[in-house]
């Protein structure tokens, strides 16, 4: 099989990162992207300032790639999500070539000749991907690995809080009414003058928060509702100024200040049940009106395609089980992760490596350079080397953020839900509004 390239899946910042790590060991990647264009996914967030600075979001082989081209690595800022496609990701997929394809959606990956079920021989046959054009017509493509970096992007978690769509949430998101993305102040419309409801509690939600923020500040009349599950916490706004990554304390931290002076109305121990246009329904019976819902629940992988494959996930991420316990929000609750290679991300089925966000399954906190040392250990671990494979070569930030989430079923609760930092107390402000019934309008 070593006539054979290496198939990525996804054009993204792992997948292309990865790329250039293969043609560095002088291997031939082939990178199968679904969009029109390198990092698609990134183009549909690229109003969002990351709060990784240039240095962090540029992966060293992929510079190394560029820098005969002329380019030049940006060393200070934080960029958009468009300023980082602009700068970087378009042009690594320019330097990349044919290695890239895009309009190609990997429907299916398997064994050539081999179904799940077959053990014999089974790890001297390549790989098959069946691929679907953008026109509809379908191909096999033979590999001697896979490298999925295909992400969670679209595969946002709903709203209920029974991990499945709310009832009527489908209708509503189909009406225009229930957005899975941050807005965007630039293309204020859809929310000025109007009342929104933020339903989520990350960095993304965060992010929602302050775009709104600045449009209520722009447009009088806009309102804002943020419904969070648990009460407020020492970490309900994140690490603030222990954050290690100094732009992602500050996200919490602007968030913290438009819900203490009352910009952002917060509703804690709000659990979705329904969804009717954009009015939300809590399980406890409590009613919030709007005229628009923004869900940031987080993301999962997609794992449909796959299904042929053998794989060892963690039951409750479905992130590979190597790496659960140490990113798992249950059970992980001092903020720092270990970076995460080869070895960590390897599964039963030979050759296939899962990176990048889909790496973490359902778990937050990825970051792009979490990433890019996954794909250098990775594909050193391919081109057969073991020792660079082994080593790690990257120390993680810490978010600042201890105790773990809280107990789940009681949202006023002061216990910690896990972990090596003690108790997560509860926050001194009153931002926490009356958990009777009630109605928002």
């Amino acid at each position: 099989m070593t006539d054979l390239p290496v198939a990525v899946i996804g054009a993204g910042p792992q997948g292309l990162a990865a790329a250039a790590h293969l043609l560095e060991r002088g291997l031939t990647p082939l990178v199968l992207e679904q969009g029109a264009e390198p990092a698609a996914a990134v183009a549909e967030w690229g109003h969002v300032r990351l709060f990784s600075a240039w240095p962090e979001l540029v992966d060293k082989a992929a510079a190394r790639l560029l820098e005969p081209t002329g380019w030049t690595a940006p060393e200070k800022g934080y960029p958009t999500g468009a300023q980082w496609r602009e700068r970087y990701l378009v042009p690594l997929a320019a330097a990349l070539g044919d290695h890239v394809r895009y309009g190609a959606a990997v429907t299916g990956v398997s064994r050539k000749g081999r179904d799940r079920l077959v053990d014999a021989g089974r790890a001297e046959q390549p790989f098959v991907l069946h691929v679907t054009s953008a026109d509809g017509t379908e191909a096999r493509i033979e590999a001697r690995a896979v490298i999925d970096a295909s992400g969670t992007w679209r595969r946002p978690n709903p709203a209920g809080a029974d991990g499945l769509p709310a009832l009527g949430e489908r209708a509503a998101h189909a009406a225009g009414k229930v957005a899975y993305a941050v807005p965007d102040r630039g293309d204020a419309t859809t929310y000025a003058g109007k009342h929104t409801v933020v339903i989520g509690a990350g960095d993304s939600a965060f992010n929602a928060v302050n775009e709104l923020t600045a449009i209520a500040k722009d447009h009088p009349g806009t309102r804002i509702t943020w419904a969070i599950r648990r009460a407020v916490s020492t970490n309900t706004f994140g690490g603030g100024e222990a954050d290690e990554l100094p732009e992602r304390g500050a996200l919490g931290i602007r968030a913290k200040k438009a819900v203490q002076d009352g910009t952002v109305e917060l509703v804690t121990g709000f659990r979705t049940e329904r969804v009717d246009g954009a009015t939300v329904t809590a399980e406890d019976g409590r009613v919030v009106e709007a005229d628009q819902v923004v869900v940031l629940t987080g993301y999962r992988p997609d794992l449909g395609f796959l299904s042929e494959m053998r794989l060892d996930l963690d039951p409750t991420l479905e992130a590979p089980r190597n790496i659960a316990v140490q990113i798992d929000p249950n059970i992980h609750s001092c903020g720092s992760v270990s970076a995460t290679g080869a070895k960590d991300l390897a599964q039963p089925e030979p050759d296939l490596y899962l990176v990048g966000m889909k790496s973490y399954g359902r778990a937050p906190t990825f970051l792009a350079m979490t990433g890019y040392e996954q794909v250098r250990s990775v594909v050193a671990e391919v081109a057969g080397d073991h020792d660079a494979a082994a080593r790690v070569e990257l120390e993680l930030p810490d978010t600042g953020v201890c105790g773990g989430a809280g107990v789940f079923d009681d949202p006023d609760s002061t216990k910690s839900g896990g972990g090596c930092c003690g108790p997560a107390a509860p926050s001194e402000e009153l931002f926490t509004i009356s958990r009777a019934p009630i109605t928002l309008s």
